[in-house]
């Protein structure tokens, strides 16, 4: 238990601010999960036409997410990246997925 008066009001405020974060953040590790299972389901059943809404609707909740500084857009942007490319694997998995690497362009010497 906080022993002065600022430790106790750190811990209110802390408070507060995790329930205001709390939703945000549950929506979004759910439309996560959900945007996974559909994945999964589609992969056995072959149907893709309801996953890009899922999809999307997981993508928006992380940015959102991210907007208001629930999570770090840092952290956001790897788990949407983790999830598109599971999508993209799964849908195409014979697709070349190597990254685009443009080549340095030479140094010119005046």
């Amino acid at each position: 238990m906080a022993n002065t008066r600022q430790a106790m009001k750190y811990i209110r405020a802390s408070q507060r601010r995790r329930m205001r974060n709390k939703p945000a953040r549950t929506e979004a590790r759910h439309a996560v999960r959900q945007a996974n299972e559909a994945i999964e389901d589609a992969v056995e059943s072959g149907e893709w036409d309801g996953v890009d809404g899922v999809m999307q609707t997981a993508v928006r909740a992380l940015d959102l997410a991210a907007q208001k500084g629930v999570v770090h857009a840092n952290a956001a942007a790897r788990r949407k990246s983790r999830l598109l490319r599971r999508y993209h694997t799964a849908r195409e998995p014979d697709a070349d997925r190597r990254p685009r690497i443009r080549r340095p362009e030479p140094v010119q010497i005046p």
